[in-house]
Protein backbone atom coordinates (compact mmCIF):
# COMPACT_ATOMS: atom_id res chain seq x y z
CA UNK A 1 0.00 0.00 0.00
CA UNK A 2 1.43 3.39 -0.99
CA UNK A 3 2.25 5.68 1.92
CA UNK A 4 1.22 9.30 1.35
CA UNK A 5 3.96 11.85 1.86
CA UNK A 6 3.38 15.47 2.85
CA UNK A 7 4.23 17.63 -0.19
CA UNK A 8 6.97 19.58 1.57
CA UNK A 9 8.78 16.30 2.35
CA UNK A 10 8.62 14.91 -1.19
CA UNK A 11 12.13 16.12 -2.21
CA UNK A 12 13.56 14.44 0.89
CA UNK A 13 11.68 11.18 0.27
CA UNK A 14 12.84 11.15 -3.36
CA UNK A 15 16.44 11.48 -2.23
CA UNK A 16 15.97 8.76 0.39
CA UNK A 17 14.69 6.43 -2.34
CA UNK A 18 17.67 7.31 -4.51
CA UNK A 19 20.09 6.45 -1.70
CA UNK A 20 18.34 3.11 -1.10
CA UNK A 21 18.72 2.30 -4.82
CA UNK A 22 22.43 3.10 -4.71
CA UNK A 23 22.94 1.04 -1.56
CA UNK A 24 21.07 -1.90 -3.10
CA UNK A 25 23.20 -1.69 -6.24
CA UNK A 26 26.29 -2.16 -4.08
CA UNK A 27 29.57 -0.31 -3.99
CA UNK A 28 31.56 -2.38 -6.45
CA UNK A 29 32.85 0.63 -8.36
CA UNK A 30 34.34 3.97 -7.39
CA UNK A 31 31.61 5.70 -9.39
CA UNK A 32 28.91 4.13 -7.22
CA UNK A 33 30.81 5.09 -4.07
CA UNK A 34 31.04 8.68 -5.21
CA UNK A 35 27.38 8.76 -6.20
CA UNK A 36 26.34 7.44 -2.79
CA UNK A 37 28.47 9.96 -0.92
CA UNK A 38 27.12 12.79 -3.05
CA UNK A 39 23.53 11.62 -2.61
CA UNK A 40 23.92 11.55 1.17
CA UNK A 41 25.34 15.07 1.10
CA UNK A 42 22.41 16.27 -1.01
CA UNK A 43 19.96 14.60 1.40
CA UNK A 44 21.53 16.35 4.38
CA UNK A 45 21.42 19.68 2.53
CA UNK A 46 17.76 19.22 1.59
CA UNK A 47 16.83 18.32 5.13
CA UNK A 48 18.61 21.39 6.47
CA UNK A 49 16.83 23.60 3.94
CA UNK A 50 13.34 22.18 4.56
CA UNK A 51 13.62 21.96 8.34
CA UNK A 52 15.20 25.37 8.85
CA UNK A 53 11.84 27.11 8.74
CA UNK A 54 8.96 24.69 9.30
CA UNK A 55 5.53 26.26 9.65
CA UNK A 56 3.16 25.07 12.41
CA UNK A 57 1.06 23.28 9.78
CA UNK A 58 4.12 21.49 8.44
CA UNK A 59 4.89 20.46 12.02
CA UNK A 60 1.40 18.94 12.17
CA UNK A 61 1.99 16.95 9.01
CA UNK A 62 5.33 15.78 10.31
CA UNK A 63 3.80 14.72 13.64
CA UNK A 64 1.34 12.62 11.60
CA UNK A 65 3.95 11.15 9.28
CA UNK A 66 2.88 7.57 8.43
CA UNK A 67 6.35 6.19 9.19
CA UNK A 68 6.68 7.93 12.56
CA UNK A 69 7.37 5.45 15.39
CA UNK A 70 4.40 4.61 17.58
CA UNK A 71 4.19 3.66 21.25
CA UNK A 72 4.80 -0.09 20.86
CA UNK A 73 7.96 0.58 18.87
CA UNK A 74 9.32 2.73 21.68
CA UNK A 75 8.24 0.24 24.34
CA UNK A 76 10.13 -2.60 22.68
CA UNK A 77 13.22 -0.42 22.15
CA UNK A 78 13.40 1.28 25.56
CA UNK A 79 11.97 -1.23 28.06
CA UNK A 80 12.53 -4.88 28.87
CA UNK A 81 10.19 -7.62 30.09
CA UNK A 82 7.11 -5.80 28.80
CA UNK A 83 3.90 -7.63 29.63
CA UNK A 84 0.81 -6.10 28.06
CA UNK A 85 -2.39 -6.20 30.12
CA UNK A 86 -5.83 -6.01 28.56
CA UNK A 87 -9.35 -4.92 29.38
CA UNK A 88 -11.00 -2.40 31.68
CA UNK A 89 -12.82 -5.07 33.72
CA UNK A 90 -16.10 -3.33 32.90
CA UNK A 91 -16.78 -3.54 29.16
CA UNK A 92 -13.96 -4.55 26.80
CA UNK A 93 -10.36 -4.16 25.72
CA UNK A 94 -9.49 -1.11 23.61
CA UNK A 95 -6.56 -1.68 21.21
CA UNK A 96 -6.14 2.11 20.80
CA UNK A 97 -4.42 2.09 24.20
CA UNK A 98 -1.58 -0.24 25.17
CA UNK A 99 -0.59 -0.67 28.80
CA UNK A 100 1.34 -3.04 30.95
CA UNK A 101 4.25 -3.88 33.19
CA UNK A 102 7.87 -3.44 32.15
CA UNK A 103 11.37 -2.74 33.39
CA UNK A 104 13.43 0.35 32.74
CA UNK A 105 17.14 0.01 33.52
CA UNK A 106 16.16 -3.11 35.42
CA UNK A 107 13.62 -1.37 37.66
CA UNK A 108 9.87 -2.13 37.44
CA UNK A 109 7.65 0.53 35.84
CA UNK A 110 4.19 0.91 34.35
CA UNK A 111 3.99 1.89 30.67
CA UNK A 112 0.86 3.30 29.03
CA UNK A 113 0.33 4.88 25.63
CA UNK A 114 -1.85 5.47 22.60
CA UNK A 115 -1.27 3.15 19.66
CA UNK A 116 -2.04 3.86 16.00
CA UNK A 117 -1.94 1.36 13.14
CA UNK A 118 0.27 0.98 10.08
CA UNK A 119 -1.82 -0.81 7.47
CA UNK A 120 -5.56 -0.45 6.90
CA UNK A 121 -6.53 -3.46 9.00
CA UNK A 122 -4.48 -2.36 11.98
CA UNK A 123 -5.64 1.24 11.69
CA UNK A 124 -9.23 0.04 11.93
CA UNK A 125 -8.44 -2.28 14.84
CA UNK A 126 -6.64 0.49 16.70
CA UNK A 127 -9.33 3.00 15.68
CA UNK A 128 -6.61 5.31 14.31
CA UNK A 129 -5.28 5.80 17.84
CA UNK A 130 -8.55 7.30 19.12
CA UNK A 131 -9.53 5.58 22.39
CA UNK A 132 -13.03 4.82 23.58
CA UNK A 133 -13.88 5.04 27.31
CA UNK A 134 -12.74 1.48 27.95
CA UNK A 135 -9.27 2.46 26.71
CA UNK A 136 -8.93 5.18 29.32
CA UNK A 137 -10.41 2.94 32.00
CA UNK A 138 -7.93 0.22 31.09
CA UNK A 139 -5.08 2.72 31.34
CA UNK A 140 -6.31 3.90 34.72
CA UNK A 141 -6.72 0.36 36.02
CA UNK A 142 -3.12 -0.44 35.18
CA UNK A 143 -1.75 2.89 36.41
CA UNK A 144 -3.41 2.14 39.75
CA UNK A 145 -1.21 -0.96 39.93
CA UNK A 146 1.76 1.38 39.70
CA UNK A 147 0.36 3.55 42.46
CA UNK A 148 -0.29 0.53 44.68
CA UNK A 149 3.14 -1.07 44.21
CA UNK A 150 5.13 2.19 43.99
CA UNK A 151 6.11 1.78 40.36
CA UNK A 152 6.82 4.92 38.28
CA UNK A 153 4.41 5.50 35.40
CA UNK A 154 5.61 6.34 31.88
CA UNK A 155 2.95 7.63 29.45
CA UNK A 156 3.33 7.97 25.68
CA UNK A 157 0.88 10.40 24.09
CA UNK A 158 0.05 10.13 20.38
CA UNK A 159 -3.61 10.54 19.43
CA UNK A 160 -5.75 12.82 17.26
CA UNK A 161 -8.16 12.85 20.21
CA UNK A 162 -10.66 10.69 22.04
CA UNK A 163 -13.11 8.87 19.77
CA UNK A 164 -16.25 11.05 19.34
CA UNK A 165 -18.62 8.30 18.20
CA UNK A 166 -22.03 7.80 19.73
CA UNK A 167 -21.04 4.45 21.30
CA UNK A 168 -18.18 6.17 23.14
CA UNK A 169 -20.51 8.88 24.37
CA UNK A 170 -23.05 6.30 25.51
CA UNK A 171 -20.39 4.59 27.62
CA UNK A 172 -19.24 7.80 29.29
CA UNK A 173 -16.31 9.19 27.30
CA UNK A 174 -16.20 12.51 29.15
CA UNK A 175 -16.47 10.84 32.55
CA UNK A 176 -13.66 8.41 31.73
CA UNK A 177 -11.33 11.23 30.69
CA UNK A 178 -12.23 13.38 33.69
CA UNK A 179 -11.70 10.48 36.07
CA UNK A 180 -8.22 9.89 34.66
CA UNK A 181 -7.32 13.53 35.28
CA UNK A 182 -8.48 13.36 38.90
CA UNK A 183 -6.79 10.04 39.65
CA UNK A 184 -3.48 10.80 37.92
CA UNK A 185 -3.20 14.09 39.79
CA UNK A 186 -3.15 12.18 43.08
CA UNK A 187 -0.96 9.17 42.28
CA UNK A 188 1.88 8.93 44.86
CA UNK A 189 4.47 7.81 42.30
CA UNK A 190 6.54 9.63 39.66
CA UNK A 191 4.75 10.15 36.34
CA UNK A 192 6.63 11.05 33.16
CA UNK A 193 4.65 11.95 30.02
CA UNK A 194 6.18 12.00 26.54
CA UNK A 195 4.22 13.51 23.63
CA UNK A 196 5.66 11.60 20.68
CA UNK A 197 3.34 12.60 17.82
CA UNK A 198 -0.11 14.14 18.06
CA UNK A 199 -1.33 15.39 21.41
CA UNK A 200 -4.97 16.00 20.62
CA UNK A 201 -7.42 17.54 23.10
CA UNK A 202 -8.73 15.72 26.19
CA UNK A 203 -7.94 12.42 24.52
CA UNK A 204 -4.26 13.25 24.99
CA UNK A 205 -4.62 14.96 28.36
CA UNK A 206 -6.27 11.84 29.81
CA UNK A 207 -2.77 10.31 29.77
CA UNK A 208 -0.97 13.63 30.15
CA UNK A 209 -0.97 14.54 33.85
CA UNK A 210 2.64 14.10 34.88
CA UNK A 211 5.40 15.42 37.09
CA UNK A 212 7.44 15.97 33.95
CA UNK A 213 5.88 16.48 30.52
CA UNK A 214 8.33 15.99 27.66
CA UNK A 215 7.70 16.51 23.97
CA UNK A 216 9.49 15.42 20.83
CA UNK A 217 10.82 18.27 18.74
CA UNK A 218 8.33 17.83 15.90
CA UNK A 219 5.31 16.66 17.91
CA UNK A 220 2.21 18.80 18.43
CA UNK A 221 -0.02 19.31 21.49
CA UNK A 222 -3.23 21.32 21.49
CA UNK A 223 -6.81 21.58 22.75
CA UNK A 224 -8.17 20.75 19.29
CA UNK A 225 -6.90 19.71 15.88
CA UNK A 226 -6.26 22.50 13.36
CA UNK A 227 -9.01 21.07 11.16
CA UNK A 228 -11.50 21.08 14.03
CA UNK A 229 -10.51 24.59 15.05
CA UNK A 230 -10.92 25.89 11.49
CA UNK A 231 -14.33 24.23 11.20
CA UNK A 232 -15.51 25.95 14.38
CA UNK A 233 -13.97 29.40 13.89
CA UNK A 234 -14.37 29.84 10.13
CA UNK A 235 -16.74 27.01 9.12
CA UNK A 236 -14.00 25.93 6.73
CA UNK A 237 -11.55 23.07 7.35
CA UNK A 238 -9.48 24.33 4.44
CA UNK A 239 -8.19 27.02 6.81
CA UNK A 240 -6.45 24.43 8.98
CA UNK A 241 -3.09 26.04 8.22
CA UNK A 242 -4.31 29.35 9.68
CA UNK A 243 -5.66 27.51 12.71
CA UNK A 244 -2.34 25.74 13.26
CA UNK A 245 -0.60 29.10 13.50
CA UNK A 246 -3.18 30.44 15.94
CA UNK A 247 -3.16 27.37 18.21
CA UNK A 248 0.54 27.69 19.10
CA UNK A 249 0.82 23.90 19.19
CA UNK A 250 4.51 23.34 18.51
CA UNK A 251 7.03 22.14 21.07
CA UNK A 252 8.83 25.50 21.04
CA UNK A 253 5.61 27.39 21.73
CA UNK A 254 4.55 25.06 24.52
CA UNK A 255 7.96 25.17 26.18
CA UNK A 256 7.82 28.97 26.05
CA UNK A 257 4.45 28.91 27.81
CA UNK A 258 5.67 26.36 30.41
CA UNK A 259 3.06 23.83 29.33
CA UNK A 260 5.82 21.26 28.81
CA UNK A 261 9.10 20.84 30.66
CA UNK A 262 11.53 19.67 28.01
CA UNK A 263 11.91 19.26 24.25
CA UNK A 264 13.57 16.03 23.10
CA UNK A 265 15.53 16.66 19.87
CA UNK A 266 14.70 14.44 16.91
CA UNK A 267 17.15 12.95 14.39
CA UNK A 268 17.79 14.99 11.28
CA UNK A 269 14.65 14.82 9.16
CA UNK A 270 12.36 13.63 11.98
CA UNK A 271 11.91 10.62 14.24
CA UNK A 272 10.98 8.33 11.33
CA UNK A 273 14.38 8.86 9.73
CA UNK A 274 16.19 7.08 12.59
CA UNK A 275 13.82 5.37 15.07
CA UNK A 276 16.71 3.74 16.93
CA UNK A 277 18.39 7.04 17.72
CA UNK A 278 15.02 8.56 18.65
CA UNK A 279 14.38 5.74 21.12
CA UNK A 280 17.82 6.26 22.66
CA UNK A 281 17.10 9.98 23.11
CA UNK A 282 13.76 9.26 24.77
CA UNK A 283 15.38 6.67 27.03
CA UNK A 284 18.02 9.18 28.11
CA UNK A 285 15.33 11.80 28.77
CA UNK A 286 13.30 9.39 30.90
CA UNK A 287 16.40 8.43 32.88
CA UNK A 288 17.39 12.07 33.38
CA UNK A 289 13.96 13.14 34.58
CA UNK A 290 13.08 10.06 36.60
CA UNK A 291 16.18 10.10 38.80
CA UNK A 292 15.33 13.25 40.82
CA UNK A 293 11.63 12.31 41.02
CA UNK A 294 12.47 9.00 42.69
CA UNK A 295 14.00 10.94 45.59
CA UNK A 296 10.79 12.83 46.40
CA UNK A 297 8.28 11.64 48.96
CA UNK A 298 4.75 10.78 47.84
CA UNK A 299 3.08 13.84 49.36
CA UNK A 300 5.70 16.09 47.81
CA UNK A 301 5.11 14.57 44.36
CA UNK A 302 1.37 15.15 44.58
CA UNK A 303 1.73 18.72 45.86
CA UNK A 304 4.26 19.67 43.20
CA UNK A 305 2.13 18.10 40.45
CA UNK A 306 -0.95 19.99 41.61
CA UNK A 307 0.92 23.31 41.68
CA UNK A 308 2.46 22.60 38.27
CA UNK A 309 -0.87 22.33 36.49
CA UNK A 310 -2.63 25.02 38.52
CA UNK A 311 0.06 27.53 37.52
CA UNK A 312 -0.49 27.07 33.78
CA UNK A 313 -1.99 30.03 31.92
CA UNK A 314 -1.81 33.77 32.47
CA UNK A 315 -4.91 35.84 33.04
CA UNK A 316 -5.31 39.60 33.25
CA UNK A 317 -8.28 41.71 34.39
CA UNK A 318 -9.27 44.68 32.25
Amino acid sequence: MAIPTPPFLEPIEEMRSRIIELETAGTSSSTTDEDLIQARRELAARIDMVFSNLSPWQQCLLARHPERPYTLAYIHSIFTDFTELHGDRAFADDPAVVAGLARFDGDPVIVVGHQKGRDTAEKLRRNFGMPRPEGYRKALRIMKIGAQFRRPIICFVDTPGAYPGIDAEQRGQAEAIANNLVEMAAFPVPIIVIVTGEGGSGGALALGIGDRVLMLEHAIYSVISPEGCAAILWKDQARAEDAARALRLTAKDLRKFNIIDEIIPEPSGGAHMDPGTMAESISAAIRRNLKPLRKLKADSLVTRRYKKFRSMGVFTDR
